[in-house]
């Protein structure tokens, strides 16, 4: 386990609605909407080597990577399998938070990371005080889920088909 970290504000509004812009999460938000989804967001900051969240863990946030980078990794016994990089305007966490399922994998940052975070409250927040924006970004966060799946599906069926051949 590692500690809680300290929420900071979000303070840089220019450059973190830049950032939400070039995210699939938040496509087809109005500035407007935008503007709500930056009220809520809130930031974390992770030293080189620091765990952010650990395989099994309940999940906190969505998170948005400000700067630096984060490894997602899962260990098996004694392998570990480094999964995928996360840089600058990536997003991660998303399918955690709204299945509401322990997280798969491990996450750390591989160099000193600014993490911006969308806490379930935060979307609450959002349900209750911009609808529309709630809704778009749970449909968009449907449309990744629904890529990852036929993506997973794609090397599942790879795998299966190869090893008939043998």
């Amino acid at each position: 386990m590692h500690k809680k970290k300290i929420l900071f504000p979000v303070t840089d509004i220019e450059n973190v609605i830049a950032i939400l812009n070039r995210i699939a999460l938040f496509g087809g938000l109005s500035e407007k909407q935008l503007y709500a989804v930056f009220k809520v967001l809130k930031k974390l900051i992770y030293e080189k080597d620091e765990i952010i969240f650990c395989q099994g863990e309940s999940p906190d946030y969505i998170y948005i990577v400000k700067s630096g980078k984060v490894k997602i990794y899962v260990e098996q016994e004694t392998t570990s399998l480094e999964l995928i990089e996360f840089d600058v305007g990536d997003c991660f966490g998303e399918s955690s938070l709204i299945g509401i399922e322990p997280h798969t994998a491990n996450a750390i940052a591989i160099e000193k990371s600014e993490l911006l975070v969308l806490s379930g409250q935060a979307m609450l927040s959002l349900y209750k005080e911009e609808k529309d924006a709630y809704l778009m970004i749970v449909l968009n966060i449907a449309r990744e889920v629904s890529r990852r799946l036929n993506k997973a599906d794609d090397v599942y069926l790879h795998y299966v088909l190869g090893n008939r051949k043998k």
